[in-house]
């Protein structure tokens, strides 16, 4: 099978998506210039660079009352963000805080999630998440008036110690979940090593 995607494509459902897979998601609270609390997963979410530590995620589609989503519009506007690790333990009220509410709804309460305060920048974290970075804004690239790609800095870690056996993130213990395509997910369970050549 073979097409040009800015023709459609052949199958029933979009398969670029599925291709890609799986993809972190980030789970990304800010704030607004208001002092609205926003969080909101994106599946186009990765690490970038290690030196310094750096984060990408990007917002595509609009807003019920705007072109820009949230998260978006308050990491530029504001300069700061926070990723979230999303879990198995978190899946439900991860899915809760992706539907499409007025920009005035804290999607915290929505989800009935506790909040925790960071150290370094305003967006609160979601406490029951084991790991969190604290993002300064350091980019934003506008591919279009609806799709947004935010560059961050990472200038704080949390960890879970729970999830750190011998001086080393367990993931297996962190279930993190991961977007897959189409309404579907993944739990990392399984791990393997391969030492490199």
């Amino acid at each position: 099978m073979f097409y040009e995607p800015k023709h459609g494509h052949p199958l029933p459902h979009n398969p670029f998506k599925a291709c890609v897979a799986p993809r972190p998601i980030g789970w990304i609270s800010t704030v607004s210039r208001g002092g609205i609390v926003n969080l909101a997963p994106f599946s186009y979410f990765n690490a970038v660079l290690d030196d310094p530590p750096t984060v990408m995620f990007s917002a595509s589609g609009a807003h019920l009352e705007g072109p820009i989503k949230d998260t978006a519009l308050n990491a530029r506007e504001t300069g700061e963000f926070v990723y979230n690790m999303a879990t198995w333990d978190l899946r439900t009220q991860m899915n809760q805080t992706s539907a499409s509410v007025p920009r005035h709804i804290d999607e915290f309460d929505l989800a009935h999630l506790a909040r925790a305060p960071s150290h370094i920048v305003k967006p609160p974290r979601v406490a029951a998440s084991p790991v969190q970075f604290e993002c300064k804004t350091i980019k934003i690239l506008e591919l279009s008036p609806i799709n947004t790609i935010v560059f961050g800095e990472v200038v704080g870690i949390h960890i879970d110690e729970r999830i750190v056996t011998g001086g080393r993130i367990d993931l297996a213990k962190a279930m993190p979940i991961a977007r897959l395509g189409y309404m579907e997910y993944s739990v990392v369970r399984e791990i393997f090593e391969m030492n490199r050549p």
